[in-house]
């Protein structure tokens, strides 16, 4: 069994923002406080006095602009300097952490490129050309074919029984979505989709940050995606079935966007806090969150390199992002996580050399105790944790592992799977999604006109034309795009199994009754033999090696197996 480490001691758990935030009243502050006013998430002990905790923020110089009294959870402007452990100095406050981004900036060259190597690896060199082979495609869309995780994971065949029920809405906790894309559009629910973010130009050092401002107010509409990757991800969980393009997993869910990462590819703490909360309160059946909690790779409650400020900062974001987890599992949601594409096996978790990741430059080799130190959300409790696969189902080189986290294996994407055969290094070894034209033009792929460069033809981008409607696709690699294939299968668990939701209109089912539908029902697979698997032969350094421990039934590659859409709607029925 997979053992969930959680760190109690860090005062209990997490909290996002619900849709209906209130202002609270706050002091001003002086002319000179202005200022140096920064933007801090300020969490509240459980059970809190909120009237003391409001005046304490008030004492350490802060002025309360939200107020989440659901999870506990302030949004407050304060001085740039004392005031997280002024704050966190009351019995009332568990503790506070600076607004910084909690993803991948610009500005922060390495970790761009770093993330960019592991997903987009194709384009860094001239990839193989993959050999012809026959293509099927009766039942499903014309570049299905292309599609090996589909049929991986038997979606092909699932949707004869069970294709997606509309009453059941998956949440893109990501970039946003773009809902125009004509893959995208016949199953997006604009109503229900909100961005929780603001595009920011620069960053508090005058660098480049989202960049301009497309929108007025820097406010990005909700069907709008200017990174791309979530609309890669919203195409794999929920493509239209519709003659056109792709289709997704579950072709005929309901997506909803609740955009809480910035153009840029950060995510700060209080937009997924506000997402998650929302998706949770407006009767999201399944989330899928492909990013993972930064600045900090790992947040340890006990970081001996760590500064005062700093250990406050990941103290409080383990137990906001707990608190937030916990509220959401609550309200019925199933919650999906990538697994991470460090490489490493997260019970065993090497030294983290990239944290803070902002701001730039400001990261050191810092020891991870793995028993208080996490990384978020993949690791926090109720969420279930993918790791990805190869189409020959081997694990992908960057994928982390290990037994106590990996709960589950899907197709990800693998650019080097097939050594010595022609499909080695080919873009056709990586997930083929939907991606948003804007994107495509301002990544090179496509032009003004709306043709395909040179460059995107390396890559693989793809585009789709029936009459007025046009669409492009493009090639990813990574647990991120394993993640959105088990979200897939769990929406399509809750179509076919669910219960019709109180006052709501819409389906409903317990998500641990989703999550033992998904493990009973997955594929088995053994370690391999021998068990520990060396990428040196691919062009991996050592540090990629990977040791698979457990058995046929769970173990650190696989989990309880690979998703599995077709049981899960013909045999689920048999654990419920």
């Amino acid at each position: 069994m997979r053992t969930r480490r959680t760190v109690m001691a860090v005062a209990a758990t997490v909290s996002l923002i619900a849709a209906g935030t209130s202002a609270a009243g706050a002091a001003p502050a002086s002319t000179a406080d202005r200022q140096k006013d920064t933007e801090y998430t300020v969490l509240l002990a459980e059970p809190a006095n909120r009237d003391f905790a409001i005046d304490a923020v008030h004492k350490a110089g802060g002025e309360v602009v939200r107020d989440n009294k659901a999870v506990g959870l302030l949004t407050v402007k304060a001085p740039a300097k004392g005031f997280v452990e002024k704050v966190s100095a009351s019995k009332e406050i568990v503790g506070a952490a600076r607004s910084t981004p909690i993803g991948h900036t610009p500005v922060a060259k390495a970790e761009k490129t770093k993330r960019d190597n592991v997903e987009k690896e194709n384009t860094a060199a001239q990839p193989n050309k993959a050999p012809a082979e026959s293509k099927s495609t009766a039942g499903m869309d014309p570049m299905d074919g292309d599609l090996w995780g589909l049929n991986l994971v038997r979606s092909n065949i699932a949707r004869a029984k069970q294709a997606g029920d509309k009453r059941v809405y998956v949440g893109i906790l990501d970039t946003g979505v773009d809902g125009t894309h004509p893959d995208i559009a016949p199953n997006f629910n604009n109503e229900l989709s909100r961005n929780f973010t603001v595009d920011i130009p620069f960053d508090s050092d005058g660098g480049e940050f989202d960049g301009p401002c497309e929108f007025r107010g820097c406010v990005d509409p909700a069907n709008w995606d200017d990174g791309g990757h979530g609309t890669h991800v919203a195409g794999t969980i929920g493509a239209a079935a519709n003659g056109f393009g792709i289709s997704g997993v579950a072709p005929n869910v309901s997506l909803v966007n609740i955009r809480g990462g910035q153009d840029s590819g950060s995510f700060f703490l209080q937009p997924v806090v506000d997402a998650l909360t929302y998706g949770a309160d407006i009767g999201l059946d399944v989330i899928n969150m492909s990013f993972y909690v930064d600045p900090w790779y790992m947040n340890c409650a006990n970081d001996s390199t760590a500064t005062p400020e700093e250990q406050l900062e990941q103290r409080t974001i383990i137990a906001s992002v707990q608190r937030a987890l916990n509220y959401a599992h609550r309200k019925g949601v199933t919650l999906i996580g990538a697994g991470g594409n460090n490489h490493e096996d997260l019970g065993k978790p090497r030294t983290d050399t990239v944290s803070p990741n902002y701001p730039p430059g400001h990261n050191r080799p810092r020891p991870v105790d793995n028993a208080t130190c996490l990384n978020l959300p993949t690791e926090g409790d109720h969420v279930i944790s993918v790791s990805a696969l190869g189409p020959s189902t081997a694990k992908a080189d960057y994928s982390n592992y290990g037994l106590e986290q990996t709960a589950i294996s899907a197709p990800g994407g693998f650019f080097r799977d097939g050594f010595g055969t022609p499909w080695y290094r080919t873009n056709e070894n990586l997930i083929l999604s939907t991606y948003p034209r804007n994107v495509a033009i301002a990544e090179g792929n496509v032009d003004e006109a709306g043709n395909i460069t040179a460059k995107g033809l390396a890559a693989g981008v793809k585009k789709a034309v029936q009459g007025d409607k046009v669409g492009y696709y493009q090639y990813l690699q990574g647990t991120s795009m394993a993640a959105p294939h088990a979200t897939g299968v769990a929406a399509l668990i809750v179509s076919q199994y669910g219960k019709k939701d109180k006052g709501r209109p819409g389906l409903t089912m317990d998500p641990d009754k989703v999550e033992k539908i998904l493990y009973k029902t997955a594929i088995q697979r053994a370690c391999p033999n021998p068990r520990t698997v060396s990428y040196v032969n691919v062009g991996r350094t050592p540090e990629f090696d990977a040791t698979c421990e457990g058995d046929a039934k769970f173990n650190g590659f696989y989990g309880h197996g690979i998703v599995d859409a077709y049981g899960a709607v013909t045999r689920g029925g048999d654990f419920l």
